[in-house]
């Protein structure tokens, strides 16, 4: 049973024997929705144009340059990226983890994997995606954070406050002027920057 038999999937493959194994697999195994790219010159435009759900590369023997190329796709589209190749080295393998392909095969290309291949490439895709959410999320906390802690600082020196008063002035008039915390606090220290 298909994770979802209408994602729409491209396969990038210049040799139409290796891309029919990739098809053959996909139909096989339910997936209708299977566009076949088999020139890579404006690669990137093209896949933006078809808006994938998922994309498969399939590359013989890369170059150093085409691999670059195809890692660019991967960093671009912000998709699942299944990359298969013949061959492989530690460095290329380590620039497809850091350019952010969910699955990279190695060698024995056959159609009865690419079902269990797609699956995982979505689901490490996925996680990997929450993580990333999570780290934002994360991050962006710790910076109203910061600008909230300078904010208090400001206004503790400005008008002679305790913590406490300068965190109560800040939700105060965020809550009279229907903002959160962190804008009022920006302010604080964007207005606190422009009178030095």
């Amino acid at each position: 049973m298909p994770l979802d038999p209408s994602l729409k999937i491209v396969i990038v493959d210049k040799n139409p024997i290796r891309a029919a194994i990739l098809e053959d697999g996909l139909r096989e195994a339910g997936y209708l929705h299977v566009v076949r790219i088999d020139d890579t010159s404006h690669l990137l435009a093209r896949i933006y144009s078809i808006d994938p759900d998922v994309i498969l590369i399939d590359l013989e023997d890369p170059s150093r340059d085409v691999l670059e190329q195809m890692f660019q796709v991967s960093r671009a589209v912000r998709r699942p990226v299944a990359m298969f190749v013949d061959q492989s080295d530690a460095a290329s393998i380590e620039a497809a983890v850091d350019a952010g392909v969910s699955a990279y095969i190695v060698g024995g290309l056959h159609k009865e994997r690419i079902k269990n291949i797609l699956d995982l490439c979505i689901s490490r895709f996925n996680a990997f995606a929450r993580l990333q959410d999570e780290l934002d999320r994360t991050r962006t906390a710790l910076e109203e954070r910061k600008v909230i802690d300078r904010a208090k600082g400001i206004l503790m020196k400005a008008k002679n406050l305790s913590e406490e008063s300068a965190y109560a002035l800040l939700r105060k008039t965020a809550m009279n002027e229907n903002k959160k915390i962190a804008e009022v606090a920006q302010s604080v220290v964007t207005a606190a920057e422009m009178l030095r």
